[in-house]
């Protein structure tokens, strides 16, 4: 019996039965969360100076990497004593002082929540100046505590230059569990995509928005998966540099619909299941950081999808 059918199998049992442990009830999102800023769903990268919410709760971000994302030129000027900041592109053209909470959009006085300030020598403005000062459509997302600007479509790892490559290097990594090269019409992948976190979100036949670690109240570890879907999330697996894979179903009972499309799946680290299906004595030993992939099952028709897991050896 594969990995996957003894799982489902393991499933029903419990839940005719009853589950033999209590599963503790996870936590809001924390606030001290980096915020992350997404333009037209494609993350953008700040090579020092982070996006920040202020003591007012106020969403700042460092306008020059924005502005130079979108396509404008920004420039500044020492008058005064005081630090002036212009932005323009073909359609808008905002004036600003750092130090007050106006700026000028398009010839028109524009009052703000917050100050512009300067922070880590960049210019740090209020999330709604980018909105009308740079003419885009910006949201902000509590869940994840993101910064939409533009376009929310994501888009598939195919239209942004990811390619699958053949399966062969990698299929010893499934020696301990071989059904996981098999898909859900029987057949067998020939290919292999390599993803990093940073790629994320992406579309696939669910649209996954982020993986991060999770700790609940008990000290219990959890992988937390962010994921568009109607119905079920898909399992993952785990893949150790050992050729060692480990199986796992979201936790139904950890579920939580955030009410906007998408839901958090939160999947085990360590398992019981491990001693029973792989004869693991040692499983509550296992750990994220001993993880070299993390696998998306059946998240694709034609190949298998990996993430390199960014919390190796941490």
């Amino acid at each position: 019996m594969s990995m996957k059918k003894w799982m489902l199998s393991l499933t029903a049992v419990t839940l005719l039965w009853g589950a033999t442990s209590t599963i503790p009830t996870t936590e809001a999102a924390s606030s001290t969360k980096p915020i992350e800023v997404l333009l037209n769903a494609k993350k953008i990268q700040f090579p020092d100076a982070k996006p920040f919410q202020d003591s007012n709760d106020y969403v700042m971000v460092p306008i020059r990497f924005v502005s130079e994302a979108l396509g404008a030129k920004v420039g500044w000027e020492k008058t005064g004593g005081q630090l002036a900041v212009s932005i323009k592109n073909d359609a808008h053209a905002v004036n600003m002082t750092v130090g007050q909470n106006t700026a000028t959009v398009d010839g028109q006085t524009k009052t703000y929540e917050t100050k512009i300030i300067l922070k880590q020598n960049r210019t740090f403005v209020p999330l709604r100046l980018v909105s009308e000062g740079l003419g885009q459509t910006v949201e902000w997302d509590k869940v994840s505590r993101w910064v939409w600007i533009g376009k929310k479509e994501i888009a598939a790892l195919e239209d942004t230059g990811h390619k699958a490559v053949s399966i062969e290097p990698y299929k010893k990594l499934f020696s301990s569990d071989p059904s996981l090269l098999k898909g859900a019409r029987g057949n067998t992948f020939e290919k292999v995509m390599i993803i990093k976190n940073s790629d994320l979100p992406v579309k696939l036949l669910r649209d996954i928005y982020s993986v991060e670690r999770y700790t609940a109240s008990d000290g219990t570890p959890y992988l937390q998966m962010r994921v568009k879907t109607n119905s079920r999330a898909g399992a993952i697996f785990y893949v150790t540099p050992n050729n060692d894979t480990r199986f796992r179903y979201a936790l139904e009972e950890l579920t939580k619909d955030n009410g906007d499309g998408t839901k958090m799946m939160y999947y085990k680290i360590f398992s019981s299941a491990d001693e029973v299906y792989y004869g693991i004595k040692n499983y509550r030993s296992f750990k994220l950081s001993d993880v070299e992939y993390i696998g998306f099952d059946l998240a694709s028709k034609d190949y298998i999808l990996l993430m390199v897991n960014p919390w190796k050896g941490n």
